[in-house]
């Protein structure tokens, strides 16, 4: 089996490297960057191929993970895209976070050419992509799943088919409208502590040890990154506000539907605007401190 992989950035990089493990010798990238594709290469021992068609036509099985809707249907369906050179039988895994729309456009359009495309949204960031244990949620078909579960298997642990085109996109775009109102919520509670001079200590210590119902993983692993004045991005604050953008985006409730969320999707604006858009999205905390102006 070929596997190919385009896109080597964060996400991309670690993922490689676990594939060039399971498939020696089998695995081929690209990147526009072709700088970052070559360090990517001399790293793993992935070969470097030169244009999308070159790979699309190589390969068994096709990894993908670009920024955005924009890129991804260009990346398909543009000129000189995917579809213009992928084989029959050929199974595509987009592991980009894009709206459901784009999904199902891309998938019509490869399904068109005799090709099969599944939505892998990951849950988790660089760290679970370096240790193998990032969870996919997959959309499509049910027997193109079935095929590559072993090559995802090689990147991740939790693998869940959870229905059709589109399917593993909503269902990441849910999550992370709980992932962004853990950020916004755990800024706010510290910076009620700092106003209020609360013993974070204590707070840290009840809330993780405690039998509250405060409790989130992501307190636990940021908190102390925090206050550690920690904010290199592990996930950065402007893809967490794409992805809040995007899971409000799926409905066509107006705003005060879901107030929570678009509570999340202000602070976290408030942080791109502010300069934070590449740190980390806990980096939330950095708007609470700036509004209050004390620091942690």
């Amino acid at each position: 089996m070929n596997v190919g992989y385009i896109g080597t950035g964060a996400m991309g990089r670690p993922m490689i490297a676990r594939l060039t493990e399971a498939f020696p010798n089998r695995v081929w990238i690209y990147d526009v960057d072709a700088e970052l594709a070559a360090t990517v290469s001399r790293e793993t021992g992935a070969v470097v191929c030169g244009s999308v068609t070159e790979i699309a036509g190589k390969v068994d099985v096709l990894f993908t993970c670009v920024p955005n809707n924009q890129v991804v249907r260009d990346l398909y369906l543009g000129e000189d895209g995917v579809v213009s050179a992928i084989k029959p039988g050929t199974i595509t895994i987009d592991c980009s976070t894009v709206g459901p729309d784009a999904t199902r456009d891309v998938y019509a359009g490869l399904k068109s050419a005799g090709a099969h495309h599944l939505d892998a949204s990951m849950l988790g960031s660089v760290l679970q992509a370096e240790t193998g244990t990032i969870s996919f949620v997959v959309g499509g078909d049910a027997d193109a799943f079935d095929a590559a579960k072993p090559v995802l298997t090689a990147c991740g642990q939790m693998i869940r088919h959870c229905g059709p085109s589109g399917a593993g996109n909503q269902m990441k775009l849910v999550h992370q409208t709980l992932v962004a109102g853990h950020a916004v919520a755990v800024a706010e509670a510290l910076g009620l502590c700092l106003e209020t001079g609360t013993d974070i200590d204590q707070f840290f210590d009840i809330v993780t040890g405690g039998t509250g119902f405060a409790y989130s993983r992501y307190f636990e692993n940021r908190v102390p990154r925090m206050r550690d004045g920690e904010f290199g991005a592990l996930f950065m604050l402007k893809f967490m506000l794409k992805d809040a953008r995007l899971a409000r985006g799926m409905s066509d409730k107006d705003a005060g539907t879901f107030p929570l969320l678009e509570a999340a999707i202000s602070t976290l604006e408030e942080g791109d605007e502010g300069g934070y858009g590449d740190d980390d999205f806990s980096a939330a905390m950095k708007v609470i401190q700036d509004r209050l102006n004390l620091q942690l």
